[in-house]
């Protein structure tokens, strides 16, 4: 029986232009479905794999899509700075060949549940990848976000933002504000302030399995929560932000000539860069 894999195909030329060449290249070895847009239930089903032709935006955006189903996710890598699309274009052909002949492990990233609650009413429940995030807008003033762990009171951080991140997500957003890298097999939860007050307000790095709630103190204007930089929601000091560990995590494929610390090093130019 033939495995059926599934795109999802960044709006670019090479990525369009490489998606052109593998369904030439794979014939009736298999059958490719262009799921770049929001696929449903019937296509997902049949799927074998989910192969990822863009960036790490785009591997986010389609790391939605397994929530609920139980599919590993590949990444060809045609960003400029990419930790989650790990395979280069250049070597495509022979990373799906390896997928289709089963010559690939599977690695589980945590993923964070996220809801949002006013009045014990439930505004939004999400899952991410990479990390949760307050922030202001560019003209407004300091957040103030009181943060509890597993109730208990830890700390008000008054900063540009917040960030409430996962393994994965310490090479994101969190790594420029100042954050630790984390290997993803390194169980944890990472709390990183944007551009603190109080020189005092470091990153913390969280076991996975605490509960984390955050109060938006004072009346906070223009402050918003957004979700793997794909959508967010304006909340106030009415909202209470619950993260705690999915139960989901998310099915990578690693290809047995891939390394994480050779795409680290690649990625932050270590050791002379891609050498």
């Amino acid at each position: 029986m033939n495995k059926k894999l599934g795109l999802v195909v960044k709006e670019d030329p090479k990525a369009i232009e490489t998606c052109n060449t593998i369904k030439a290249y794979l014939g009736d070895r298999c059958r490719v479905i262009d799921i770049s847009g929001e696929p449903d239930s019937a296509t997902m089903q049949d799927l074998y794999c989910i192969v990822v032709l863009g960036g790490d935006g785009t591997f986010l955006s389609a790391a939605r899509y397994t929530l609920d189903f139980d599919l590993p996710l590949m990444g060809i890598k045609f960003g400029e700075v990419g930790f989650l699309a790990e395979t280069l274009e250049d070597e495509i052909i022979s990373a799906v060949n390896a997928i289709l002949e089963e010559r690939y492990t599977v690695e589980y990233r945590t993923r964070l549940q996220v809801s949002v609650k006013n009045n014990n009413k439930t505004r939004i429940r999400v899952d991410v990848l990479n990390d949760a995030v307050i922030n202001k807008s560019a003209l407004s003033r300091l957040a103030y976000c009181d943060v509890y762990i597993d109730q208990y009171y830890l700390t008000t951080y008054k900063a540009d933002g917040l960030i409430v991140g996962t393994p994965t997500g310490s090479t994101a957003y969190s790594l420029a504000a100042g954050g630790p890298v984390i290997h993803p097999a390194v169980p944890g939860i990472i709390l990183t302030p944007i551009c603190p007050f109080t020189l005092t307000n470091r990153p913390l790095i969280l076991p996975d399995s605490v509960g984390i709630e955050i109060r938006i103190k004072g009346n906070p204007t223009d402050t918003f929560l957004t979700f793997d930089g794909q959508e967010g929601l304006d909340v106030d000091s009415s909202d209470r932000i619950f993260i705690t560990k999915s139960q989901t995590p998310l099915k990578m494929v690693c290809l047995n000539e891939q390394n994480y610390f050779s795409v680290l090093k690649a990625r932050l130019m270590w050791s002379g860069g891609k050498t």
